[in-house]
């Protein structure tokens, strides 16, 4: 699969690290607003192919598939405009909180037999599996707490911008969502409070998501270092005390430690995309996750007022 990067955003670093002689992807090509840009990046990272523009990328002949590591707010538009070109699609999460543009972008990529999948790395790990499988050695599930913190020290930030979709909830507690709801499924009501600063977004956010029985609480921020499970059963405790951002492969229940072998989970998310793409099986983070997250991320937003 050769794959181009659409920006030159620093979360593309994290899939040039993981190129092989042996991986099934290959990264061919990158696109920048500005041409200087994209070559300086393509020559730093030893990319093939520079564009100056986006739609010089998606118009690459010798690019199946596009990587879109936009904000937030831009994700479904250049999402749909690949599809259009003819590329498979692995966007950046949260693709939306709206769960109509994630109606509207799967349906454009089923009619032109095109991949698309929203990129949350963690949930491709080797660590994430052993969470899964243990999960019925807790006995009854009774609550799940989801806490994801990480400093932004930069001020221009773009997740300060609450246009572009800032904001802590869409940066760290979607994946607090997405946990709660790996482990629950879907939630039938939630509470949410944020603490708003610069730029008007959410700083700090904390949330409760009701499920028919059980609870499940996350809190998330701008702040500190800190990315943790916890799922509390009647028969037992499992914690995943690195569960996000490298993982060590270690998960805990009732303080006894479990060992997923080590592995870098954006390879794995790349390897998982490759394979749909040469229609081997079907993506791990497709439509229904996709709807699920956003259905969640809108209810929460709307009830802090936004």
């Amino acid at each position: 699969m050769r794959l181009g990067l659409l920006s030159t955003a620093a979360i593309s670093r994290a899939l040039l690290e993981v190129r092989s002689p042996d991986a099934s992807f290959e990264i061919v090509a990158v696109g920048s607003r500005e041409l200087a840009r994209a070559e300086a990046f393509a020559r730093e990272d030893g990319i093939p192919r520079a564009h100056g523009s986006y739609d010089d990328l998606l118009a690459d002949e010798d690019v199946d598939a596009v990587y879109v590591a936009l904000p937030n707010e831009l994700h479904h538009e250049w999402t749909v405009r690949a599809l259009r070109a003819g590329k498979h699609v692995l966007v950046e999460k949260p693709f939306t909180r709206r769960p109509e543009l994630v109606e509207d972008a799967c349906d454009e990529a089923e009619r032109r037999g095109l991949v698309l999948e929203e990129a949350y790395m963690w949930r491709h790990s080797r660590q994430t599996a052993l969470l899964r499988e243990l999960l019925p050695a807790v006995g009854e599930i009774q609550g799940v707490h989801a806490t994801f913190f990480g400093a932004l020290d930069d001020p221009d930030d773009v997740r300060f911008v609450r246009e572009l979709g800032g904001g802590a909830l869409l940066d760290l507690g979607c994946y607090c969502v997405g946990a709660a709801r790996l482990v629950l499924g879907e939630p039938e009501q939630v509470q949410a409070e944020a603490t708003f600063g610069r730029g008007g977004v959410d700083e700090r956010f904390a949330g409760t998501l009701r499920f028919r029985e059980v609870t499940a609480t996350f809190q998330c921020g701008f702040a500190g270092s800190l990315d943790r499970i916890e799922v509390v059963g009647a028969d037992g405790v499992l914690a995943v005390p690195h569960a996000f951002v490298d993982p060590t492969g270690v998960v805990l229940l009732n303080g006894e430690e479990h060992r997923a072998e080590p592995e870098n989970h954006y390879r794995a998310e790349l390897e998982d995309f490759a394979a749909a793409v040469r229609g081997e099986r079907a993506v791990l983070n497709g439509r229904a996750e996709m709807l699920g997250q956003a259905h969640v991320l809108d209810a929460l937003l709307r009830a802090v007022g936004r």
